[in-house]
């Protein structure tokens, strides 16, 4: 691995024989011959929305409300249009290539270099930016990138306003991500998390376009290569997200992205090839449910499939993956790619994600010949991650332990979606705050176990941290069986609680709870999360629309809660204006009992 990153030779010989080509640029006749015209109209029309539109500066205040409310979303909701607005621009202007766009281009460069720092204030340490605080943080990393991207497809073009920007443009990258990156130890280098991958792919294009310093671009491949490697040796084997699907696009598909651009100028593509990126790479379809639907397990803003296909075409193209290639060909033709194409783009991102647009188009004949498939996988194991999905009805169930990244305590827990719509469900997480990554995560329900699809104990719910897990006892096609017992403190008194979901092929999904406590303490209660009302019409089965819940009247009793009120914007639009909590109480105070469940 480490000879394609130290090929500088080759790197160099790439750049000076004109590997701008690998990338087309402004002028290119590519943008006019090779992408369809119906998208072509929809990049211009993007941009066109933004034509003579004021280039707003971003408040002081908005930035201090993390700190001193707590709100992060005003200054994030701001920023991202802002980068948005250049972002659209510049592909409608690199499109059409008649200088139209150019004006407003000019003058979002010149914004974007004034401000004091590119990041959000939830990552920084004080109330207000300082001009010589430039913490590297992963939308400080994403805005160098765009900076950079947009200098390196619009390079003439800037140069012939003034080459003066160009220079603005090399030294602003250089000073707030290229000089702090390489020269400070930050903890993300090692991580294995999102903020290793996402930062390094970022952090490499600024390298790329932006830095003319031989022995300072050697110094940034290696240390690029040594997070890549960090990144991918904390990955377990079977290729699974902890952070779940909703932040594998920044994990590792950003991992990949990095790969992708080294292989642009090198003239080794091994990393490509490696069998665990295979595996990474397979998770995001691995968990796709059907009708759009994705498993939303972890921190995921929403319920929907969470692919975009400018990273994951050539993430399939590349690695040679044609179940990859076929779902990303699905994507485009359910969302209209050559008519709405723009429209992706859009949603590619906290904003459009200019780098990977290009790389997509640089592949858009070859996309646009990939028959499209929906990847209906019956059965997917994960044996490190501990994660079952089946089908048919649909349902995930996962073990795991509670110090995953972007945590949840919901060991055991699982979701039913017949047919592939929703049914039992994990209610993801609602919008950011500062609690969300502080001391007081867990004080938010969607964090809790009581909010999951799970058990409270003797009056107990599940703890957050590593220690705090499952213990697999047996798996086979359609049947899961863990104790969880582990991921409640000692205080619960649990000698041993084995949770069995099983699913009977196209007729019902099977619960049981086999348990033995070392003393009673407190009733225990099962939990279940549903976006449809609960109809508690007869003793013995819950009508959810045209599905039930059969359970014994005599050893449960029945409660429903209307969550309605603890939903936020984000979680409403995943499961819209109601949510509602089952809670079926043990009747009993035996210390060993066998609970069954079942849904039709």
């Amino acid at each position: 691995m480490k000879r394609a990153f130290l090929l500088l030779s080759v790197f160099y010989a790439a750049l000076s024989m004109g590997a701008s080509k690998l990338l087309p640029q402004w002028g290119d006749t590519f943008w006019r011959d090779s992408i369809p015209e119906t998208m072509r109209q929809s990049y211009i029309a993007f941009g066109e929305h933004y034509l003579k539109k004021e280039w707003n500066s971003l408040p002081v205040s908005a930035f201090a409300e993390y700190k001193k409310t707590g709100n992060r979303t005003h200054y994030e909701g701001l920023m991202f249009e802002k980068r948005r607005q250049l972002a659209a621009l510049v592909m409608a202007e690199l499109i059409e290539g008649q200088h139209r766009f150019m004006p407003d281009i000019i003058n979002g460069l010149q914004s974007t270099l004034e401000e004091t720092w590119w990041g959000l204030p939830a990552h920084y340490k004080t109330e207000v930016p300082r001009t010589e605080d430039q913490t590297v943080d992963l939308f400080n990393a994403e805005t160098a990138a765009l900076v950079a991207y947009t200098r390196h497809v619009l390079s003439d073009e800037i140069g012939r306003f003034s080459p003066l920007l160009v220079q603005r443009i090399d030294q602003e990258v250089s000073r707030r991500i290229l000089q702090p990156a390489l020269t400070t130890n930050y903890w993300w280098k090692t991580a294995g998390m999102n903020w290793n991958p996402w930062i390094c792919s970022n952090w490499l294009a600024g390298v790329l376009f932006c830095e003319h310093d031989d022995l300072r671009r050697q110094a940034a491949l290696d240390q690029i290569e040594k997070s890549c490697k960090a990144f991918m040796a904390a990955y377990p084997g079977d290729g699974g997200c902890d952070e779940g699907p909703h932040y594998w696009d920044r994990a590792a598909a950003s991992l990949f992205e990095t790969y992708y651009l080294f292989s642009l100028f090198t003239s080794h593509s091994s990393l490509l090839t490696s069998p665990k990126l295979l595996a990474m790479e397979s998770y995001i379809y691995k968990m796709y449910i059907g009708n759009g639907y994705a498993v939303n397990f972890a921190d995921a803003h929403g319920n929907r499939a969470m692919m975009n296909i400018n990273i994951g075409y050539p993430f399939g193209l590349m690695t040679g993956d044609k179940t990859m290639c076929q779902y990303a060909a699905w994507v485009g033709q359910q969302e209209d790619v050559l008519h709405q194409a723009a429209q992706l783009y859009n949603k590619s991102g906290n904003w459009p994600s200019l780098g990977r647009e290009l790389i997509f188009l640089k592949h858009i004949q070859a996309f646009l010949r990939e028959e499209p498939h929906e990847p209906r996988l019956n059965e997917v194991w994960l044996p490190d991650l501990q994660i079952m999905t089946t089908r048919e009805p649909f349902v995930a169930m996962k073990g795991g332990h509670n110090g995953e990244s972007h945590n949840h305590n919901d060991v055991g827990s699982f979701i039913v979606y017949p047919d592939g719509t929703p049914l039992l469900i994990d209610p993801g997480v609602g919008e950011y705050t500062s609690k969300t990554f502080s001391r007081q995560r867990y004080d938010i329900w969607t964090m809790q176990s009581d909010y999951h699809n799970l058990p409270r104990i003797n009056g107990y719910s599940q703890h957050d941290g590593k220690q705090y897990k499952a213990r697999i006892i047996s798996h086979k096609p359609g049947q899961l069986t863990l104790d969880i017992s582990g991921a409640y403190p000692a205080e619960a008194q649990i000698q041993q609680w084995l949770r069995t979901v099983k699913v009977q092929k196209g007729k019902r999904v099977e619960i049981t709870e086999n348990f033995a406590l070392k003393a009673y303490q407190a009733p225990t209660q099962l939990m279940m999360l549903t976006p449809i009302k609960p109809q508690l019409t007869k003793a013995g089965i819950i009508t959810l629309g045209s599905h039930t819940i059969n359970y014994n009247a005599q050893q449960l009793a029945l409660e429903v809660e209307d969550l309605t009120t603890l939903l936020d914007a984000t979680l409403r639009q995943m499961w819209g204006p109601h949510l509602y909590r089952i809670k079926m109480t043990l009747c009993s105070h035996n210390l060993k009992q066998h609970i069954r469940y079942v849904i039709k």
